[in-house]
């Protein structure tokens, strides 16, 4: 079986950023919150050196983020969620994907990754899902078996989906609210360990910190 050639070539990259935060109660897009001096969503486009097709979904503060980001990297593509209030991630993502090329890799603005740990899964030539260890307070749970990804749940899982995925765009269809809902109809997929915090309550945020600060390890 011929392996599959994923590249920054053939890839979109689409952050979804439109959400309010609300559990973090900070009153601001998660992708705006302080990480060490810099906001979030440099941290996560310091990453992306390699892509010329970087898409961020927007929404809640969105002139704020779209000024912040401008001033790091004037080529991304915005695309507005004017519904953020009632939609979820996965109506942000269905925007992004909006002319994208024939791949996308998609993260959600909440997210740290180990620098080292997203370099190996951006290389990586497969369609892949990551997973990481559960550390968050509401976590998507994945259950792995023999390499691969077989069921994503709010319910039972082995380990955590930290909402990011490398995949052909033509496969994300459907109308369902959550990401994962949508994902799982392509399973078995390729899992990818990283290391990674998800920020969506104020423990989470001060976890987050405390693992950058002594450098995204375990």
């Amino acid at each position: 079986m011929s392996q599959l050639k994923i590249t920054p070539a053939n890839t979109s990259v689409i952050i979804c950023c439109a959400g309010m935060g609300t559990r973090l109660g900070i009153g601001t897009a998660k992708a705006l919150v302080d990480v060490c001096g810099e906001p979030l969503i440099i941290r996560q486009l310091q990453l992306l050196d390699d892509f010329d097709d970087v898409r961020i979904v927007a929404g809640y503060k969105a002139e704020k983020l779209i000024n912040i980001v401008n001033e790091y990297r004037k080529d991304i593509m915005f695309v507005f969620n004017y519904n953020f209030e009632t939609t979820g991630v996965a109506d942000s993502l269905r925007k992004g994907l909006l002319g994208a090329r024939e791949y996308f890799l998609s993260l959600d603005g909440d997210l740290l990754v180990n620098p080292d740990d997203f370099a190996a899964f951006a290389r990586c030539g497969e369609e892949c899902l990551p997973v990481c260890d559960i550390s968050s307070a509401e976590p998507v749970l994945a259950t792995v078996e023999d390499g691969m990804v077989t069921n994503l749940s709010w319910e039972t899982g082995t380990c955590q989906w930290p909402g990011i995925v490398k995949m052909r765009s033509d496969k994300f269809t459907g109308d369902a609210h959550n990401v994962f809902e949508i994902v799982s109809s392509n399973f078995p997929m390729k899992a990818f360990p990283v290391r990674a915090k998800e920020i969506d309550t104020p423990e989470d945020y001060d976890a987050a910190i405390e693992w950058f600060e002594n450098g995204c390890k375990e």
